[in-house]
């Protein structure tokens, strides 16, 4: 009798794992969960920031402002979840599914974006190149033990209230964005060449740039050779290197006017990006850009009026 009284309490002791695995597998938990859950809300309340830099991971643009949202959901969810030591295993193996899904897409396309900025998280600036393997081999290995020596996970229907909770709050975050965009108004005018330029009158295409970005130099190339409608002005600002922006204008043939005056149009447009455009009509904005695949760019312009 004594025996099988005690049973059960053995066979529960197999899965409770020693004091200092214990104690490990939280510190790395932790460590990860902060990680995922910066990232995860980084996204979910930049939807179309996250958007424009799937794009500029040759994420295609169609899918880039969804992927971007269900990523965030995913990121948070899954740091959620290891960050409760009820679902820790389920959020280990999510994370590490996700860090093994980034490191075989970035490995694919290695040759094209090596070099290029991560924008994993906020803050923080990796550039792809062998340290960003190191990297997620890294935090691949802290959410394998935080999952190894985690008890196993229960409780479905908490796991799906979290994931319910994270949806609704990306949904939310996704709504007050489109409002902003819908209500933003121009600055009411800019320095251009040295004068007041109102942009709250007419059409005015605003063009962010850095003139060192080679993307950027091809978008303005393909834009110099499109057949702009009357009453058209395109405006050309350097996020960066601004001494370079006439002879940016000049060697691509972009027929744009030349601001210096960026920190305004920073502020309302928030161009985390290059190239990022903007299509003003009287002041509102119509839509904005971070995608310039041919034809579709192209068409895009002339269904807003602004190219023939």
């Amino acid at each position: 009798m004594d025996d099988s009284m005690a049973h059960p309490n053995e066979a529960s002791a197999l899965w409770v794992p020693a004091g200092w695995k214990a104690a490990v597998s939280h510190i790395a938990a932790f460590l990860i969960a902060l990680l995922f859950i910066i990232a995860g809300v980084w996204k979910i309340t930049d939807p179309f920031g996250a958007a424009a830099r799937l794009v500029e991971a040759r994420v295609p643009a169609s899918l880039s402002l969804i992927g971007a949202v269900l990523l965030g959901v995913g990121e948070l969810f899954a740091g959620v979840l290891i960050l409760v030591p009820r679902y820790r295993r389920w959020g280990a193996w999510l994370i590490s599914a996700m860090l093994v899904f980034f490191v075989i897409y970035i490995g694919a396309l290695y040759d094209v974006l090596r070099g290029e900025e991560c924008n994993c998280f906020p803050w923080v600036k990796r550039a792809i190149g062998p340290g960003f393997f190191i990297g997620d081999g890294i935090m691949l290995a802290l959410a394998v033990i935080a999952g190894w020596w985690a008890r196993p996970s229960r409780g479905i229907r908490g796991a799906v209230l979290v994931l319910l909770a994270v949806a609704v709050f990306a949904g939310a975050s996704y709504g007050v964005h489109v409002t902003m965009k819908a209500w933003i108004m121009a600055p009411e005018s800019i320095t251009v060449d040295g004068k007041p330029f109102p942009l709250r009158e007419g059409r005015v295409l605003l063009f962010f740039y850095n003139p060192e970005c080679a993307h950027c130099m091809e978008v303005a190339r393909a834009m110099s050779t499109f057949q702009w409608n009357s009453g058209v002005t395109i405006i050309s600002a350097a996020l960066e290197q601004p001494h370079f922006a006439e002879q940016f204008v000049s060697a691509t043939g972009l027929p744009a006017l030349i601001t210096d005056d960026v920190e305004p149009l920073r502020e309302v447009y928030s161009p985390n990006t290059v190239p990022y455009i903007v299509a003003l009509e009287n002041g509102r904005v119509k839509q904005s850009f971070v995608s310039f695949e041919e034809p579709d760019f192209e068409s895009r312009l002339k269904a807003l009026g602004f190219t023939n």
